[in-house]
Formats: structure tokens, sequence, C-alpha cells
């Protein structure tokens, strides 16, 4: 998975740099999202306006760190979602599931404000 991470106070934004988030990807979200959350209380914000393409392993990466989130009563939101992905999560109703933002400025206000 190529990647980096920005800290900006208490979010930690997770910039994918993949234009696929699928089951070669999915894997190594999901232990970087772990760790991520493991390290300190802080909001993480997943950067996908790179990726153009998530099957439903990357569906279910998405999940499993809102539900991370949820058992650590921490917040989690992705931002950048191009309009193919955006399409299929609405495919798959998880369009009120997962917090979408467009960008991360729009993401980190709404994260702080909650």
């Amino acid at each position: 998975m190529n990647f980096f991470i920005e800290e900006f106070g208490n979010t930690k934004v997770l910039r994918l740099r993949d234009e696929r988030l699928d089951s070669m990807v999915a894997p190594d979200l999901k232990a970087q999202l772990l760790v991520l959350f493991n390290t300190k209380e802080s909001s993480i914000l997943l950067d996908l306006s790179n990726v153009q393409h998530v099957d439903s392993s990357g569906l279910g990466s998405l999940l499993f760190g809102l539900r991370q989130a949820r058992e650590l009563d921490r917040k989690f939101a992705v931002c950048g979602v191009q309009k193919r992905v955006k399409s299929l999560i609405q495919i798959a109703h998880l369009t009120d599931v997962i917090p979408m933002f467009g960008t991360d400025k729009e993401a980190m206000e709404k994260l702080k404000s909650d």
C-alpha cells in the first residue's frame, strides 16, 4: 500500500496514493488503521483523492475503520471520494453510514466541531 500520513492537531490524515482500494490493498489499510487508532486519541481522516476503483474488500476496510472508531469512541471519515467510487458506495447503501466530505479541510472542520 502506498500512502503517507499527516497530522493536524488531533486528526491524522491517511492519504492513499494507490488508484485501487481492492483485495490487494485492503488488508494493509486495515492494519494501518489499527496502528493509527492504537497510537493516541485522535480522529482519522482517510483521503481517497487518488483512488479510482474500490471493490468489496475496499468497502470492507472502510467499514472496518468506522467500526474501530466507534469502539474506541473516536471519529473516522473519508474525503476526496471520486465520482466512480462514490457511486459504488451509494450502490452499497453506505452513504448514510460512512461520513464523506469533499475536501480534507471540510472534513477536519466537521471532525473538530463534533
